[in-house]
């Protein structure tokens, strides 16, 4: 092979990017790959403005089944995003032969399962390094690096729009909703942000790395996920106060009776290097039994980081087309018949340290009361911080961190801690994790 023909779909901001990289970096990319790697069609709705950034060398059509279709095209390069018309175009594209790179997080988790078996039964290549932490290579690290290892845990901030929030509010001291305000005029959150702010978009990208690491199927309708949005400015400056950051994470891990996959507000302690990523930037720690923690780092999004990954998928294909099924990296990690269907455990078995914070009558025997609950559900307590009341009010906050205990033991202790006379209002409970060991 001389050349490797790509057949794009989609030339926004991450398209645009690759179309770029692949220009202006041709030389390198080839001197690297062994083989050309060029752009032979392009899918947009918006043809005019496909044509502006391509001129006249490549063909620019709106019809994305006549890329996937296009007997000229080595390999299908999904950009468009979704899950259902883009689900269409890959398994097409599959189905006539053809190799797929796509950075869609959501068509992976949602659909990976289905679209691997099709590309095993055709013998191509599904490479998906762009679907996670944009520019960082964490899928590469998974799947290749770490191949060695036994995985025990991946955690990582994998959403760069919930991480500036979060580093705004607690460098400026603003409130969710005022940042939520400045993150869009900055375009770093959608007019919808939903799919960001409530931790969907992390929980896509968690299904997968979590798939990669234990060699299991996707399982993103069983992950758990609770975003940003009920945090609240007093927490973050509580959590400062005691030495913690609080970040949205994805957190995997590999347990005796199961594999924990949840996405939520957690508190890390600031002597943590992932503690201190702030904006939009992501990072990924992954714990492995022979090398213990590592840490990687980079810009989560963008058009040219993203078109970093897809370009270095597109090189892989250029390397490995030609080789044997048993002589490729499996879309997994672990061979097809290795993979293994374990069990996600529900939150409530989750093993977790925690940040409680209660609002109480200012009288003595509450904080014995709250105390004694949390003894007789065996959950210790490793630091409190109790605040005086401003003049005139009657009413003080408690802050208790905890040892690791049960999420159901917690609950259960929360539910008796609300229920006393002298406790006002819900408490609020954020999950802490230690990320070192």
């Amino acid at each position: 092979m001389k050349h490797l023909n790509v057949g794009l779909l989609g030339i926004g901001t991450v398209g645009g990017g690759t179309y770029k990289v692949l220009t202006r970096n041709a030389a390198e990319i080839t001197r690297r790959a062994g083989v050309a790697i060029n752009v032979v069609q392009v899918a947009d709705r918006n043809v005019d403005h496909a044509k502006t950034l391509t001129g006249s060398d490549v063909v620019v059509t709106s019809d994305a089944f006549a890329v996937v279709s296009n007997p000229k095209v080595d390999v299908v390069v999904e950009l468009i995003g979704g899950y259902t018309l883009s689900k269409e175009l890959v398994l097409k594209a599959i189905e006539n032969g053809k190799h797929v790179v796509t950075a869609n997080k959501a068509l992976l988790a949602l659909h990976g399962n289905e679209i691997f078996a099709a590309a095993q039964k055709a013998g191509v290549i599904v490479a998906f390094e762009a679907a996670v932490a944009g520019g960082i290579p964490i899928i590469k690290a998974l799947r290749e690096g770490l191949g060695a290892n036994k995985i025990e845990w991946v955690a990582g901030i994998i959403n760069g729009t919930t991480n500036f929030i979060l580093t705004e509010m607690r460098e400026k001291g603003l409130a969710y909703q005022d940042v939520i305000a400045e993150a869009q005029r900055l375009g770093y959150a959608e007019a919808d942000p939903t799919v960001d702010v409530e931790g969907i978009d992390a929980a896509h990208k968690l299904t997968i790395m979590s798939a990669i690491a234990f060699g299991m199927p996707m399982k993103f309708e069983q992950a758990y996920t609770e975003g940003i949005t009920k945090l609240q400015q007093t927490d973050i400056q509580y959590a400062e106060e005691l030495g913690y950051r609080v970040k949205l994470l994805g957190i995997t891990k590999r347990t005796d009776k199961g594999v924990e996959l949840r996405v939520h507000p957690t508190l890390i302690s600031e002597k943590r290097l992932i503690a201190n990523v702030n904006g939009p930037m992501n990072a990924v720690v992954v714990k492995g039994d022979a090398v213990g923690p590592t840490l990687y780092y980079g810009a989560g999004a963008g058009a040219e980081p993203t078109a970093s990954a897809v370009v270095a998928d597109l090189m892989d294909v250029a390397r490995l087309s030609s080789a044997t099924f048993e002589q490729r990296v499996p879309y997994l990690a672990f061979q097809p018949n290795s993979v293994v269907d374990l069990p996600v455990l529900p939150i409530g078995e989750i093993n977790s340290a925690y940040y409680l914070r209660l609002r109480a009558s200012d009288k003595p025997g509450v904080l014995a009361g709250v105390t004694k609950i949390l003894a007789d559900k065996n959950i210790s307590i490793d630091a409190m911080l109790q605040k005086e009341p401003d003049d005139n009010e009657t009413e003080a906050d408690i802050v208790i961190l905890t040892h690791i205990t049960q999420e159901k033991n917690m609950d259960a202790g929360i539910a008796e801690i609300e229920a006393l006379p002298a406790i006002v209002g819900k408490l609020i409970k954020i999950r802490m994790e230690e990320l070192g060991k």
